[in-house]
């Protein structure tokens, strides 16, 4: 799984703190680069305060007989799109498919488990399901020095399109949506404001949000911009850390803001 430096992500464990099983597990999964929070009641995953990327429900009994608890994490793994994943006992496993429905989970794995190969397996599951996950950006400049740079500060974290002008983004984006477009607002022939046009001409795309990229920070250049009534704008000469927090507080807006919690 490729850990993010700026965003804390980590496996939620369920099952009882003290069993061997469950710490071996655990040890495993530090060992693979994930953070681990052990939860064994709702009590416990409510203290959690940042998002889980993944669950893993040990089938054990008292997680299995815990039917309040598995309810719960039936509806935030549905709701929240969070990958679940059970191993124990193949009698504890059944109970907890009666609750978390077999849809639900992505992996289950029956004792006596390779905890290295199930670890390994998980990890693998993560790193695809995280890249499908990923926003689209397309970033539309005619610089190239301005497209690549760009793409070289969102890429870790998204998946990033690049067009060098306004035609070819529009027919770009008819096909492959993007969730944000970058636009440059002084491009030649067809400038940011004759895109945006275009783009809001379009009716399937004509709500993919723009945030205008911008060499001119004088208050009169960004008037023009804003005009337009762009989700925002962001000038060319801040910092590549600047734009990239800019980008992602932008995301966080635009969700529901459920944590699991």
């Amino acid at each position: 799984m490729r850990m993010r430096e700026s965003i804390k992500e980590y496996i939620l464990l369920v099952g009882e703190a003290q069993g061997y099983l469950l710490m071996s597990v655990k040890e495993k999964l530090v060992n693979a680069g994930f953070e681990v929070s052990i939860a064994a009641d709702i009590g416990d995953i409510d203290k959690i305060e940042d998002k889980a990327i993944a669950v893993l429900i040990y089938a054990e009994e008292a997680i299995a007989r815990n039917q309040r608890l598995l309810i719960y994490l039936k509806d935030k793994i549905a709701e929240e799109d969070i990958p679940a994943f059970v191993f124990g006992n193949p009698e504890e496993l059944d109970d907890i498919k009666k609750l978390i429905l077999p849809h639900l989970i992505q992996r289950e794995y029956m004792r006596p488990i390779n905890i290295k190969d199930m670890t390994e397996e998980i990890k693998e599951y993560l790193e695809q399901h995280d890249a499908k996950k990923k926003k689209k950006i397309l970033v539309v400049d005619d610089s190239g020095v301005m497209l690549h740079s760009i793409k070289g500060w969102l890429g870790n974290d998204y998946q990033v399109t690049l067009a060098n002008s306004g035609l070819s983004a529009i027919k770009y984006m008819i096909l492959n949506r993007p969730d944000l477009i970058l636009l440059d607002y002084e491009m030649p022939i067809c400038d940011g404001r004759q895109t945006l046009e275009m783009i809001r001409s379009e009716t399937e795309v004509a709500d993919i949000p723009v945030i205008f990229l911008t060499g001119k920070g004088d208050k009169e250049s960004i008037m023009k911009v804003m005009s337009l009534k762009p989700e925002g704008y962001l000038l060319k000469t801040m910092k590549p850390v600047d734009i990239k927090k800019y980008i992602d507080d932008f995301f966080e807006k635009k969700k529901a803001n459920i944590k699991f919690h």
